[in-house]
C-alpha cells in the first residue's frame, strides 16, 4: 500500500491501522455473520481505541468460536468467567455478556426468517441522510433508528454511537474524510 496517499487521520497511527483502513474499513459487508462479527468488535471498542481491538482481533475470533453465533449463544457463565481471565481480549464482563445475548438475538431474527444483513442495511438505507462531513459525527439519525431497532430485537451494547461506528466500518455509510484516497471508492 502506498504510504504517501492521503488517508483518514485515524488511520495514520501505525501499519495495522493503515492496512485495516486501506483494505477493510468502509467496504460493504453484506454477509450476515461477518456483519455480526463487526458489530461485536465495535461494541468491544467502546471507550477504547480501535487499534486495541485490531491488535486483539484474532484473539477475539478464537475466544468467541470464530464469531459463530450458534456457538456463542451456547456460552454459559463458566464461559464468561473463562473469557474474563483471557488476557488476549478486552475483559469487560458487560461486553462479554452482551456478545452472548447478541448471539441469541441474531439467532432469534434468523429463526423468524429475518436476515441480519438485510435488516441492518435496510434500516440504514431507509434512514440515511447524506452529510458533507459524516466522518466528524458521533451518531446520525440512521444510527439512532438502527440502534433502537437492534434493541427491540434484544441486542445490547448497541447505542447510536457504537452503531454509527459499525455502520462506517461495514460500509453502510461512507465515513472516509473527503480528501482520503478511499473516499470515492466507498461512496
Amino acid at each position: 500500500m502506498d504510504s504517501h496517499r492521503h488517508r483518514c487521520k485515524w488511520a495514520c497511527g501505525n501499519m495495522l491501522l493503515r492496512d485495516y483502513h486501506d483494505a477493510e474499513w468502509g467496504m460493504a459487508i453484506k454477509d450476515a455473520r461477518a456483519l455480526w462479527e463487526m458489530l461485536v468488535l465495535e461494541s468491544f471498542q467502546a471507550g477504547l481505541s480501535w487499534n486495541t481491538v485490531l491488535q486483539k482481533r484474532e484473539n477475539f475470533r478464537r475466544a468467541f468460536a470464530g464469531f459463530d453465533p450458534e456457538k456463542v449463544a451456547q456460552f454459559t457463565e463458566h464461559d464468561v468467567q473463562r473469557l474474563m481471565q483471557d488476557a488476549g481480549i478486552i475483559r469487560a464482563r458487560l461486553k462479554i455478556e452482551a456478545t452472548v445475548k447478541n448471539a441469541h438475538a441474531y439467532l432469534q431474527m434468523q429463526a423468524k426468517g429475518e436476515d441480519f444483513a438485510d435488516f441492518a442495511w435496510g434500516v440504514a438505507q431507509q434512514n440515511f441522510v447524506k452529510t458533507e462531513h459524516s466522518h466528524a459525527l458521533a451518531q446520525t439519525l440512521a444510527s439512532e433508528v438502527l440502534s433502537k431497532e437492534l434493541k427491540k430485537r434484544g441486542f445490547r451494547f448497541v447505542g447510536p454511537v457504537i452503531v454509527y461506528a459499525w455502520m462506517q466500518a461495514a460500509g453502510m455509510v461512507n465515513g472516509h474524510e473527503p480528501d482520503c484516497f478511499r473516499h470515492h471508492a466507498c461512496e
